[in-house]
C-alpha cells in the first residue's frame, strides 16, 4: 500500500478491525517513512457484476462510479461516508444475490428508493437525473409524492 503523502510503499498495519456488519475490513497504516497514518478499507469485488445501460450496451459494475453520482445529490446535506458505504454495500449485496447482470434502471430505482429513505433532498436531486425530468412539471410531481 502506498502512502498517500509521500508515496512511499513502506506502510504497516496500525490496527485492523471489521467494518460494515462484517462485509469489509478496515485497517489503519502507518508509513515507515513519514510516520502519516492514514485508513484503508478491503471489500469483496464485484467485478463479475455486469450494468445493461439504457441502449443496450454492457459495461463492469463500478462502485466509485455509482457513489460519485450518490455524493452528487448528497452536496451539502447531513450524509455521512458510513452512511454511503453501507447503502452501496447493502444495495450491492442485493445485485449481486440475483444475478451476474442488472439494468442501469434497476440501480438507479433501488437508490431513489434507499436515498428516499436516508435524505428527502438527495433523493429529489439524484431522481432529477435519474429519471431525467423533462420539465419543471415532472419536477413538481415528483416532490409532491414526497408529501403524500
Amino acid at each position: 500500500m502506498h502512502c498517500p503523502r509521500c508515496k512511499s510503499q513502506e506502510t504497516s498495519v496500525v490496527d485492523s478491525r471489521l467494518a460494515e456488519d462484517g462485509r469489509a475490513v478496515r485497517r489503519r497504516r502507518e508509513c515507515v517513512k513519514c510516520a502519516h497514518r492514514f485508513t484503508t478499507f478491503e471489500r469483496q469485488e464485484l467485478s463479475s457484476l455486469i450494468v445493461i445501460k439504457r441502449d443496450g450496451m454492457r459495461e463492469p459494475y463500478s462502485r466509485s462510479k455509482l457513489e460519485r453520482g450518490i455524493w452528487l445529490a448528497c452536496t451539502k446535506r447531513p450524509i455521512t461516508q458510513e452512511q454511503v458505504d453501507d447503502l452501496l454495500t447493502k444495495l450491492e449485496e442485493k445485485w449481486a444475490a440475483n444475478k451476474k447482470e442488472v439494468s442501469s434502471s434497476t440501480i438507479g430505482t433501488d437508490v431513489m428508493k434507499a436515498l428516499k429513505s436516508l435524505d428527502q433532498v438527495a433523493y429529489i436531486r439524484f431522481a432529477s437525473v435519474h429519471r431525467e425530468f423533462k420539465d419543471l412539471e415532472e419536477f413538481k410531481e415528483e416532490v409532491g409524492k414526497l408529501f403524500t
